[in-house]
């Protein structure tokens, strides 16, 4: 079992899209460091369904409506497919509080016969996409890129790997970072603004090639020499 402090950092926090294999990991693991967790969902009844069948930490995740989600929470986490973006963000884009912290986890790559490659991004990432998309008063960092989405949602596993964070501020960097460390196994690699998010995601895509190339998993990341 892994060990989690029930320390509380953030009022609440909003994953989107909460019921796929990375949300429901991201959900969970949250949940066990002590932070309060809402599952949003285009059914939130669905929702509080799925929840019921997680682990004995289901009891204090709750279940509502993207857009009520986003009302209640200082922090977002958009953890749906890259094509479902645009048409999510048109719908919660009035509904954000001021200041809010949305955290972008999605990588633009397809998999077409067999055959993965990268979308074309006319901003030049997955997240500076995003950030065109969201009011200004909303904060935005990039994280949870290159962690593989089935080892996120196995809560009883270590991810022991480095996340890299990059962000519209300082600020959101350095709140992105704090999430990222809740999570046991995880240290957050701060590199810098927003536009390096390209880097990371095509970073993702490698992680990918390595696993097909070498019949693995698990790839990741661990930057050496950095203290």
């Amino acid at each position: 079992m892994i060990a989690y402090d029930d320390m509380s950092l953030f009022s609440a926090i909003a994953v989107l899209g909460g019921t796929g294999q990375q949300g429901r990991g991201l959900a969970q693991r949250l949940a066990m460091a002590g932070e309060r967790i809402i599952v949003g969902s285009r059914d939130a009844e669905r929702a509080r369904a799925a929840i019921a069948r997680w682990s004995s930490h289901a009891a204090a995740i709750d279940a509502a409506d993207n857009v009520t989600a986003v009302t209640r929470a200082d922090v977002a986490i958009l953890a749906v497919p890259y094509p479902s973006v645009d048409a999510l963000l048109a719908e919660l884009a009035p509904h954000f509080k001021p200041d809010t912290l949305v955290i972008d986890v999605t990588v633009p790559v397809t998999f077409e016969g067999g055959k993965m490659s990268i979308i074309d991004v006319a901003e030049g990432s997955a997240a500076q996409h995003i950030r065109t998309r969201l009011p200004s008063h909303v904060r935005l960092a990039g994280t949870f890129k290159t962690i593989p989405a089935h080892l996120v949602g196995d809560v009883e596993r270590a991810l022991d790997c480095d996340e890299f964070v990059c962000g519209d501020s300082d600020g959101a960097r350095s709140q992105a970072s704090a999430l990222v460390q809740l999570l046991p196994g995880l240290r957050a690699v701060d590199v810098g603004a927003l536009s390096r998010a390209e880097s990371v995601e095509h970073l993702t895509a490698l992680a990918i090639a390595i696993n097909r190339r070498h019949k693995i998993h698990d790839a990741r990341f661990r930057v050496v020499g950095l203290r």
